[in-house]
């Protein structure tokens, strides 16, 4: 096999004006944001940093914690009188008892305001401490311009944050399995802890799983000094993004207008180099050579008139001093975009 020490591809240069994506489209949110969690970068921002009140979207941030904590202590809980709450509810009753799981149901589908206190109290013995919780949670996250004071996200004036801020919450979140397999259910049936015979279903208000194919997830919100909120999450082609609205009267055709301009000018690349096998020289060893390979699977998200201009360059010396170890990097893979590196591939034995 003819070795390889430095391979250079260059496909077709390729220039195109690509609009921006204000002048793309236009959206009716006060605030808004199309984010990817893959790179950390925006793609669409509308006073992405103005601080506004977050609604029941506030309720990522209380499923996020208390779907944390039940994966230690799924405790039950009693529903008591300091646990009422005005608003969406998931109508639970003084001396019903639930597991904190099941208050992650009624916080994510139903947007349940007892549920969120019911939690809050539970994990943290009220809500504002519960509220420090989610205030470090956040400055841990990068949410610089949040501040919670309730787990509901009913209206305070110290209760708020920004789209930016709630793009990077759900991309926290997204992380979390139980978190997304949960926020993308259309309903969920819970069985009650007590009385033993109750059973309820709980539908997501969440209409955008059912209006966009490729959503996996999200948050509605809503009251009257906030407007219709909504940060939801897809995927498509292995690119997930996020999109975040905030005070929208068309969130649902809004969403999917963001996700559709992001399908349309943005891929996930994937750079696959397993079938790449290259031989080197290895002075002082038992064998004369040793072939390389990459298992490494890296990939970067480009825009669609970029694509064609990705370089590709392999570094490897010319051989090797024995020893050579099984699992030592012995070379890389880089791939370039304008002279930036935007994935690498290891070589190893």
């Amino acid at each position: 096999m003819k070795r390889v020490f430095s391979v250079f591809l260059l496909l077709a240069f390729t220039i195109g004006f690509i609009p921006s994506a204000q002048a793309a489209i236009k959206i009716s949110a006060e605030a808004a944001v199309l984010y990817s969690p893959l790179n950390h970068k925006v793609y669409y921002s509308k006073n992405e940093n103005k601080l506004m009140k977050p609604a029941s979207t506030t309720k990522i941030m209380t499923a996020l914690l208390t779907l944390e904590y039940a994966e230690k202590h799924n405790k039950k809980v009693k529903f008591t009188q300091k646990m009422t709450a005005e608003g969406s509810s998931m109508y639970l009753k003084i001396g019903e008892v639930v597991t904190l799981n099941d208050l992650a149901v009624g916080l994510m589908l139903c947007s349940g305001n007892d549920a969120a206190n019911a939690a809050a109290i539970s994990i943290a013995g009220s809500k504002r401490k519960f509220a420090s919780l989610m205030n470090e949670r956040a400055r841990k996250i990068g949410m610089k311009n949040t501040h919670f004071v309730t787990p509901s996200g009913l209206d305070n004036d110290n209760h708020y944050s920004t789209a930016y801020d709630m793009a990077l919450l759900m991309a926290e979140a997204m992380k979390n399995k139980s978190f997304m397999k949960l926020s993308a259910k259309r309903s969920e049936t819970v069985a009650f802890v007590s009385p033993k015979n109750k059973r309820v279903t709980y539908s997501n208000h969440n209409r955008l799983l059912s209006l966009y194919k490729y959503c996996v997830g999200g948050k509605t919100g809503y009251t009257m000094a906030a407007g219709r909120c909504l940060v939801s999450a897809s995927e498509k082609d292995g690119l997930p993004l996020i999109a975040v609205t905030l005070n929208d009267k068309n969130d649902w055709n809004d969403h999917i207008a963001l996700y559709d301009y992001g399908y349309e000018k943005y891929r996930y690349r994937e750079f696959d180099d397993s079938d790449l096998y290259l031989e080197v020289d290895v002075v002082g060893g038992d064998h004369s050579t040793v072939m390389l390979t990459s298992d490494d699977n890296s990939g970067a998200v480009v825009r669609v008139e970029d694509l064609k201009r990705i370089k590709r360059r392999i570094y490897l010396d010319n051989f090797l001093y024995a020893p050579v170890k099984k699992g030592i990097t012995l070379g890389r893979i880089e791939y370039y975009l304008d002279g930036k590196i935007i994935a690498v591939n290891k070589l190893t034995l």
